[in-house]
């Protein structure tokens, strides 16, 4: 193990450490691969799945993975048309486990999540018996402010970039994020203990 990455698991299990305090799990992945092969292990394949839209989970292979390996999954990117998905986004509500990213954790263990019609932050706060939360240790900011910070002014211009490219500028882009992510989340704890399951992955993924 070189420094770095000696560095990013001891950074990681005192995150795990936060985490325990909030009455969430915590769990690290070295890898992308570590962490996908962590995720599938949670899931038994009975169980109803679905997630919210995340660079993360993508990247890692996850949606792929819950498709090809047979499991009861609903992605809410196979819906077709806005009744189609907020359809999906409800039915979302009900599953045994609700895959997400966070768009940001602080050092303390809060997660931080920036969103638009609130589909996704309804999810981690209620419905879905079991949550797990990927997150790549780039989105681990020191305190709270900070990662409210990285939210703001960061993930969600990002996010806004995916459905609209063509901006005149970073002001207007800044603008459409305030905008358009109108759900500001920060989960301080889990009340069910257990219930929300955080892998942090020693990679920089997502955004």
């Amino acid at each position: 193990m070189n420094p770095k990455e000696c560095y990013n698991a001891l950074f990681a299990q005192k995150l795990i450490e936060e985490f325990e305090k909030r009455n969430m799990e915590g769990f690290y992945c070295e890898t992308k691969e570590d962490a996908l092969k962590k995720v599938l292990e949670m899931i038994p394949e009975d169980s109803f799945v679905s997630c919210g839209s995340s660079a993360t989970l993508d990247e890692i292979g996850l949606r792929t993975a819950l498709k090809n390996e047979g499991y009861n999954f609903l992605d809410p990117k196979d819906a077709q048309g806005a009744k189609a998905m907020e359809k999906a986004a409800h039915q979302a509500l009900a599953a045994d486990y609700f895959l997400m990213s966070s768009n940001a954790i602080s050092a303390t263990g809060e997660l931080v999540n920036i969103d638009g019609i609130g589909n996704r932050v309804a999810a981690l706060i209620f419905g879905p018996k079991n949550v797990i939360v990927i997150a790549g240790l780039n989105k681990v900011e020191p305190n709270l402010d900070a990662a409210i910070l990285r939210v703001r002014n960061y993930a969600a211009p990002l996010t806004c970039l995916i459905f609209k490219q063509d901006y005149s500028s970073f002001d207007e882009l800044s603008k459409a994020a305030e905008w358009g992510c109108s759900q500001l989340v920060i989960t301080n704890k889990s009340m069910a203990k257990g219930r929300i399951k955080v892998i942090i992955v020693g990679e920089s993924l997502g955004f």
